[in-house]
């Protein structure tokens, strides 16, 4: 499957790079939880699709944990039927450790997203008839302590040979999913796809990350995010897209 060779090649690029203080631990999903990673890319993964949607990187509570995009461990098992053996990383924290779906801790913005797919749409195959999630940067920073650093906080010297293997495999991902419009779950996401999809014979939009840390996010995210949809020309009604 295409979608599964980009990964893998994107793991075989990111593998080399390293990264220093504050940042000590590294996690890549790609690797440890792959097995439900691939199921996630093999159900609902078949091209083309109308639109993408295209978050950062994992939360810990996440993607870090099941190996889906804003993979909150409750929807990626019962609403998704997502479930896999997770490994470990080569190094773990021991603030943030892996305990694949059986992680008691609820990531708020994957709860939040799949959340709102699931009331929206009903079943997983009506969201996915027309939609597909990717994280733009598959690996998770984290402090000493667990804080978690995102990839536009890293140091120019670290960040670009991250961000040239990252553009790649969306280049790559959008070319294989041909999608009318990919969607920036957040500015910086948005960004990167301005920078990597040129001279690509698509649309670029934007909706608000559903991140806690936003107090918009905070007043009502799923409203917030369906109006930004509409204002892209996409129509929600009944649960189907117009």
């Amino acid at each position: 499957m295409k979608l599964i060779q980009i990964t893998v090649a994107l793991t075989v690029e990111l593998k080399p790079l390293r990264f220093g203080a504050p940042v000590t631990h590294v996690y890549n999903p790609l690797e440890y939880a792959r097995a439900p990673h691939e199921l996630y890319l093999k159900k609902f993964g078949q091209a083309p699709r109308e639109f993408v949607l295209l978050g950062m990187n994992p939360g810990p509570f996440g993607m870090a944990q099941t190996g889906v995009p804003f993979g909150e461990v409750a929807l990626v098992r019962d609403w998704l039927g997502i479930h896999a053996p997770v490994g470990k990383p080569a190094q773990e924290n021991p603030q943030r450790p892996i305990e694949g779906f059986a992680c008691p801790r609820s990531e708020v913005s994957g709860a939040r997203l799949w959340g709102w797919a699931r009331g929206r749409f009903g079943t997983p195959e009506r969201f996915f008839a027309r939609f597909f999630v990717v994280n733009y940067c598959p690996l998770v920073f984290m402090e000493a302590g667990g804080a978690n650093r995102t990839p536009d906080k890293l140091p120019e010297s670290e960040r670009a040979p991250l961000l040239k293997a990252c553009d790649k495999a969306l280049r790559a991902t959008v070319e294989c999913l041909k999608p009318r419009l990919v969607i920036g779950v957040g500015e910086f996401a948005r960004a990167r796809a301005e920078e990597a999809l040129v001279g690509l014979d698509v649309q670029i939009g934007k909706i608000l990350h559903p991140s806690p840390a936003s107090p918009a996010a905070n007043r009502g995210w799923a409203q917030a995010a369906e109006k930004q949809l509409k204002e892209l020309g996409i129509s929600l009604d009944a649960g189907e897209l117009k």
